[in-house]
Order: C-alpha cells, then structure tokens, then sequence
C-alpha cells in the first residue's frame, strides 16, 4: 500500500518537515487505519517518511488497526524526498517473505510510484486515472505484486485507491 500521509498544519514559517498533523489529520488517520484492517490490509512491514507529519500518520493509523502484530517499521529520510523509482528501489529491498508492506510518504511520489507500478487494466482504470492525477491526503492506493525483487514499470495490479472521508 502507498499512503499520502494525511492533512497536515499549514507551514507557518516552521521547516516542511517539522509540520504536524491538523486535527483533520488526525482523524482521517484513524479512519485510514479502520479501512485498512476491514480489508485485511494489515501491513508486515512499514516504511515511514522522516517528516512529523508521515510519522503521526501512521501512529494513528497502527492504533486504529486494533490488536495485530506489530509490523516491522523503518523511518526513513530517504522517503521524505523520494521519487518514485527511489520508493520502488526501496521496496525492492524487501524481504521475500514479506507479504504486505505499507510505505507512507507525500505527493506527488506516492501517487507516482503507484502510477508507475500499476498496469493498464480497463477493471481499474478509474482508480488508475486517480494515482495519474494525485492521491488526496490520507488517500491510498494498494497494489499486488508478484516479487519485491521484480519490481518494475507495469508489474503489479492496482487493487483499489481509497480516499479519506472528509
């Protein structure tokens, strides 16, 4: 799954990367997390941008999962300014056994990786013209894919794009 992370505060002057979630932000997180878990989505391993912001999200997001295991979680700076190759070489990495990951970070990478990824099919071109065009905040899209190590342009299948409530 590549998740936008969810309505931040406006800058105010402060560094993009210290901005905090808003209370919108906070909300939608949890309901990003209740969707997650009512699809059976629950990731084994999570890679979270460096930014305040990506690391409230997913905090509400693992408490709105409920009682699973603890995934494995990365923060990592190289999601903060990542393009989508550089989220695709990343999930690469992954370990094999891995089933699910979850990669939260920011636009337009998020929805470009998946845009990427995601191979024409007429059963998901709405979803697809979705990631083309951009994720909303603590909108996300979920894929399947065959291999991590096999990553490439057009190889997994866009299951669906969810957006938040508002």
């Amino acid at each position: 799954m590549l998740l936008r992370h969810a309505k931040a505060e406006p800058s105010g002057g402060m560094s993009d990367a210290l901005r905090p979630l808003a209370l919108q932000g906070r909300r939608q997180s949890g309901a990003v997390g209740s969707a997650l878990a009512a699809r059976g989505l629950v990731p084994e391993r999570v890679l979270v941008s460096s930014a305040v912001r990506t690391r409230q999200t997913w905090d509400l997001v693992r408490a709105a999962l409920g009682d699973v295991p603890a995934p494995d979680v990365d923060v990592l700076d190289e999601v903060y300014d990542a393009h989508p190759w550089d989220v695709v070489d990343l999930l690469r990495g992954i370990d094999e056994r891995v089933a699910t990951v979850l990669v939260v970070g920011h636009e337009p990478t998020m929805s470009g990786t998946a845009a990427t990824l995601a191979r024409d099919d007429a059963a998901t071109a709405g979803d697809l013209a979705t990631v083309r065009t951009g994720l909303p905040t603590a909108g996300f899209a979920a894929l399947e894919v065959t291999a991590w190590p096999e990553l490439a342009a057009g190889a997994a299948r866009l299951l669906e794009v969810v957006r938040p409530p508002h």
